[in-house]
Parts: structure tokens; sequence; C-alpha cells
């Protein structure tokens, strides 16, 4: 009867106490489990030594729902109103008993919060200020407004779809994220310097927007002056000599398919005009087609009188003009003396290119027929004068009179002649010489003395050759 927490009297126990009390203790009731009426978990386990909490008016039809205790919290509500909304009262639907806010409610199974939507995952005025029923659940439903006040792209006259997600993600807003302008048109190059300023590209509209080089550059295509496309009739399609990484000089153009500029001519490759000044249909592509007035003011050697070909490569190369390349030893070489003229082609080529002579006595006879020591003429030497010269000197000969025949240039004999006649005397035959012109040997009373006694003496021009063969005693 004393009992007060539960009153046991109003709450009508029964009396056989041990339905709920054992004889070790009396208080808690050990034997009475409350789950068997109501679970007392999470929040509701703090009040489960505090029947009056929840039995204040009793314990004959306790409410065992979350709205038979928690209605007032329910009407309470204002983020969201659950009674403006018509939630059900069922909170456990939403709650559970660990804790009341926020909710266990999942509102990815209605609308994901993903992104910046992530944001006001727990400010649900921030989406339903208008309520819950019928939330939109579309792009344009809540940002109809930001479609509406873009302008980089205006979003109302290009007509674009209202599905955000196509261009937009929940990530970020700007720049579009999932709409993807190389699907279109690839902005790469020069080009990606504008792939966020759409107006640059599209300032009359996204219809029909041109996607060919032409279409946006016929401008510079008609500037351009080196080379005028217009007047040369180049082709608008940008692409065949220009790349999108940059417009000058054309990098896709190779000049070398039509005609490699190497060497000098390396040195106009930027500068079309020096080549093209008379446009660029039927320009030749021959040494002459460019270098006829240089082929025809040559003097050194004159090219037109000498007939030469004008096919330039096959003397000259693209490295150099003067000297040219042209190999004289193919014809005839020049060494030694003749190497001083081997760039004044006028001193051997007076008279013209043909039938130039390839011989000694072709270009030196005047010189064989003057020489007077000896006179080659009267002689009779062979006109062939490398068996007497060689091409590094003309004078001394390379005749060797000391090691043929006899010795002038060397023992007792050196110094003692001063020309070929002292010991030739017929100059029309120097197989005739004499021994006794000179010295003691025009004496001949001397020269009997001399050899007095020796056997096969003789005193005649040649004998002493007989005896003497070196010149010596």
């Amino acid at each position: 009867n004393a009992s007060t927490n539960p009153n046991h009297v109003q709450a009508q126990f029964p009396t056989d106490c041990k339905q709920c009390h054992d004889e070790a203790k009396w208080s808690p009731a050990p034997n009475f489990d409350h789950n068997d009426f109501y679970p007392l978990v999470g929040a509701h386990a703090a009040v489960k030594n505090d029947c009056i909490a929840c039995h204040a008016n009793g314990y004959s039809n306790t409410p065992n729902t979350c709205a038979g205790c928690h209605l007032p919290d329910y009407n309470a509500s204002t983020n969201p109103n659950h009674v403006q909304a018509q939630f059900p009262t069922d909170c456990k639907q939403c709650h559970d008993e660990s804790r009341w806010s926020p909710s266990s409610f999942n509102h990815n199974s209605f609308y994901p919060l993903n992104g910046a939507h992530a944001q006001v995952a727990n400010d649900c005025i921030a989406c339903h200020a208008n309520g819950y029923s019928n939330t939109p659940n579309t792009c344009a439903g809540c940002h109809l407004p930001d479609y509406n006040a873009s302008t980089n792209p205006n979003h109302i006259q290009a007509q674009f779809p209202t599905d955000c997600k196509q261009c937009h993600d929940e990530a970020r807003w700007s720049p579009a994220s999932n709409f993807d302008h190389n699907t279109f048109y690839p902005l790469i190059g020069a080009h990606a310097a504008v792939k966020n300023d759409c107006i640059a590209c599209h300032a009359n509209g996204y219809s029909n927007t041109p996607n060919t080089c032409a279409g946006c550059h016929l401008p510079d295509y008609n500037a351009v002056t080196n080379p005028n496309h217009v007047q040369a009739q180049f082709p608008t399609d940008c692409k065949q000599c220009h790349d999108e990484a940059r417009w000058a000089p054309a990098a896709n153009f190779d000049h070398n398919t039509f005609y490699p500029l190497i060497g000098a001519h390396a040195v106009v490759k930027n500068d079309c005009i020096a080549c093209h000044a008379n446009g660029y249909s039927n320009t030749p592509n021959t040494c002459a087609g460019c270098h006829l007035p240089d082929y025809n003011a040559v003097t050194n050697p004159n090219h037109v009188q000498a007939q030469f070909p004008t096919d330039c490569k096959q003397c000259h190369d693209e490295s150099r003009w003067s000297p040219s390349s042209f190999n004289h030893n193919s014809f005839y070489p020049l060494n030694g003396a003749h190497a001083q003229v081997a760039n004044d082609c006028v001193a051997c080529h007076a008279n013209g290119y043909s039938n130039t002579p390839n011989t000694c006595a072709g270009c030196h006879l005047p010189n064989y027929n003057a020489t007077r020591n000896p006179n080659h003429a009267q002689a009779q030497f062979p006109t062939d004068c490398r068996e007497c010269h060689d091409e590094s000197r003309w004078s001394p000969s390379s005749f060797d009179h000391d090691g043929m025949y006899f010795p002038i240039y060397s023992g007792t004999h050196r110094g003692e002649w001063n020309t070929c006649a002292d010991c030739h005397t017929n100059p029309a035959n120097y197989a005739v010489f004499t021994c006794i012109n000179c010295h003691e040997h025009n004496n001949k009373a001397e020269v009997d003395m001399d050899h007095r006694g020796e056997s096969g003496y003789q005193y005649t021009p040649t004998s002493c050759y007989g005896c003497h063969p070196d010149g010596r005693d």
C-alpha cells in the first residue's frame, strides 16, 4: 500500500509480490521485465527506473506509440514543420530512440544531397520553404533563375536544355564540368585560350556556329599578303598549312614537298614574295626559271657565248654560287702553275670553251717558239712540254742533263758554260756537241802534250767524252 513509484494500489498490481520482486531485494523489482510490455532502449533507457516519467497518469492504458508520448514534440517541430508537411506520426520512420535530432531520415531515398546540395542536408527550409508536398526534384525546378541569369553563354538565347546535369554537376556550377566542347569542336592549341570565353566564338549565338577554319578565319585568310592567299587561290582549309598551335609560320606546310629550300635558298623560306612575286601558279622549279638573268650576266666565263647548259646544278650548288662546284679536273687538272688560273676562266678560255686545247703545245706553243736557250724549234724538240718541263715550274726545266747525258750542273763543268750553244754548236741538232771549244781544249798543241803516250788519243770534238764521260780528269 505504501509504494508510490509506482503506486501499487492505484495501479491495481497483484499482491503476489514474487511476480515482480524477489526475497533478495525489494527495489528495484528484479523480476519485473519492462521489455515484456515496452522496450526501454536508446533514450528511453534513461527512465527505466523512473516509472512516473511515463506513468504519471497511471499504468492502465499507458500509450506504447511514439505519438502517444511525443505528439507535443511532433507539433512543435518547425524545421521541418511536421504538421504542415503532414508527416506521419510514426516517429520511427525518421527518428530512432538513440537520438531525436538529426533524424535518421534518409533524404537520398527521395533526392540525393550530393556535391553543393550536401551543404543544405540539415537545412530543410532551404529547399522546402513552400512545404514538402510536390517539392521539385529537377534542376530547373530550383535553378531556373540561375539558368535565366546566365550570360556567358546566354542559356535562353542559345535554347540550351534545362536539364542542367547535361553540362553541370552538383560539385560545381561554373565552369560547366560535364559539358565537353571537344564532342562538338576540339579547343586545342590557340583555341584553348577561349575555352571559358564562349562569346569569343558564339557572339551571334550557338545555332549553326561554324566548325571549319574559314568559318571563323576567313578575314585572316583574306588579309594575308605574304603570301596573298586570295591571289594564290590557296584552299580555305587552313589546316593543310597551319595548325592550331600557331598561325605563322605555317607549321604543316612543307615547302620541301614542292621545292627544297636548302643552301642559299634557306634564307628565303619565310619570304614567299622573294620567289612568288608573280603568284604561286606555275612558279618555276628549275634553276634557269629563276636564275637565267644571272646566267646571262656572267662574264667569267661568259655562259651564253660558251653555250653552257642552263641546268645550273651541273656546275653550282645551292650553298654558294661562286666559285662554282664545277670540277675542272674532270676535264683538265689545274695543278702546279695552272692552279693560279683556277678562278680565272678567261686566262685559258679567251676564245670560248668549245675545243679548248688540252695539250701543252695547244696553249704554250708561243713559249716553245720563243725559247732560244736552247732554241726548241731549231732543235726540233718535241712539243709535249712535259717531257722536259712539269707544271710546277717552267725554268729551269725538269730535263735531267746530268743523269741522262753529261754533268753540266754538277762536277767540274758546273758554272763553266753560259748557253747550250757553248757545247751544242748545231742548233738544229743537239746530238752534235764539241768538247774542244772551251778552256785549254781549243789549243791542240797543249792537248796533244797532255795526252802524249796515251793510247787511242785523238784530237776531235767528241773524243774527250770517250775517256771522260763524267767530265773529270
